[in-house]
């Protein structure tokens, strides 16, 4: 019997030495995998189909640094690149960056990089082409996140923002317009480009929001800025109610390069906007911190459209703040009236008053 065992055990230890040169795991012969059987696409092949997949927003994000990486890799196959060399490519993409007064090092470019690498791998994993275990951009780490620059601007600077978004330019009722929007809504460019006319209602003053990653709320607006709005439309839009809300006067839809000329425009007068990379978010910071300060976080995290659980916890499940204490907030905010509010919210004193809005 010590005979055939021994045999059976050399042959064991020739098999295992084999599998070891082969670079392959006994676990893996155990395991089905569909990706043998599928032909395995190169960058080039894959990444406009998976560009054609995700939403217009990821698109535009990432579409920058898919490029950069079929310029790279475009007649390697998927399936070839390495942890270590994709921690290579973002590091290299991150030396090559355009040095500017609000750098921060190539941090962004190599974390959107890895980003953009990993949702191609995802849908890789969906089609079966690798498993999920294969990943290699899974096992890359995204640089550290530096805090936000990024703060609430206070009322005698931001009074000076309005001056000049209102009274310079080709067109300040626009400007105006985009610049009180986001103070009342705390709203992201996107969520305001995005804006239809038949997502106003005008008999309760909200508008419908829909904002970066697929979310969506009514938000409460000033009796005030629902005029505003349904003026801007009567005079520049035109019958289609799923058209664009804000326009040029020549009826075009607005784009993001509106804010990208307000906020030069605005610098050139203001050094200071030019110095810090002052931007439409610091508006959503404004509002949001005076919103917290005043009412609570739970009414400040709704009113900023967050809905997310994982950094906060389960205990926001039961004490989140509903549209009228947001509209409460709101005609604290501006001093209005609101008809989703309670008939005092406009007049309850909820220090600091929010005069820089209410003039």
């Amino acid at each position: 019997m010590t005979a055939p065992m021994d045999h059976r055990n050399a042959q064991l230890e020739t098999l295992r030495s084999l599998l070891k040169q082969l670079g392959i795991t006994p676990e893996q012969l155990l395991t089905e995998t569909t990706a043998a059987s599928v032909a395995v696409p190169t960058f080039e092949e894959y990444v406009g189909q998976v560009a054609e997949a995700v939403s217009p927003g990821t698109r535009r994000v990432y579409g920058s640094y898919w490029r950069r990486i079929c310029h790279h890799w475009g007649k390697r196959r998927i399936t070839e690149p390495t942890p270590l060399e994709i921690k290579r490519l973002a590091e290299g993409i991150r030396s090559d960056v355009v040095v500017r007064r609000n750098t921060r090092g190539g941090r962004t470019a190599a974390e959107h990089l890895i980003a953009a690498m990993r949702c191609i791998y995802r849908h890789a994993v969906m089609d079966g082409l690798i498993r999920e275990a294969d990943n290699p951009a899974a096992k890359v780490a995204k640089p550290r996140r530096l805090a936000s620059i990024r703060r609430a601007v206070p009322e005698a600077q931001l009074a000076e923002i309005i001056h000049i978004a209102t009274t310079t330019g080709n067109d300040p009722h626009l400007d105006g317009l985009l610049i009180r929007l986001h103070l009342e809504t705390a709203c992201r460019r996107g969520g305001a480009l995005a804006l239809r006319p038949r997502d106003l209602d005008p008999d309760q003053c909200l508008i419908y929001l829909r904002e970066k990653g697929g979310t969506s709320r009514w938000q409460p607006i000033s009796p005030t800025l629902t005029q505003h709005l349904l003026a801007h439309h009567a005079q520049r839009g035109d019958d289609d109610r799923n058209g664009s809300l804000l326009r040029y006067r020549n009826g075009r839809p607005l784009t993001y390069r509106r804010y990208d000329h307000l906020w030069h425009r605005i610098g050139t007068h203001l050094p200071w906007v030019a110095a810090q990379q002052v931007s439409t978010h610091w508006l959503r910071h404004t509002t949001l911190t005076w919103v917290e300060r005043a009412f609570s976080y739970a009414v400040a995290r709704a009113y900023a459209g967050h809905s997310g659980t994982n950094d906060i916890g389960t205990t926001m499940t039961y004490v989140r703040a509903e549209v009228q204490e947001v509209a409460a907030a709101l005609a604290g905010l501006t001093g209005e009236w609101h008809p989703l509010a309670g008939p005092d919210a406009s007049t309850h004193d909820h220090p600091p008053r929010a005069d820089w809005i209410r003039s």
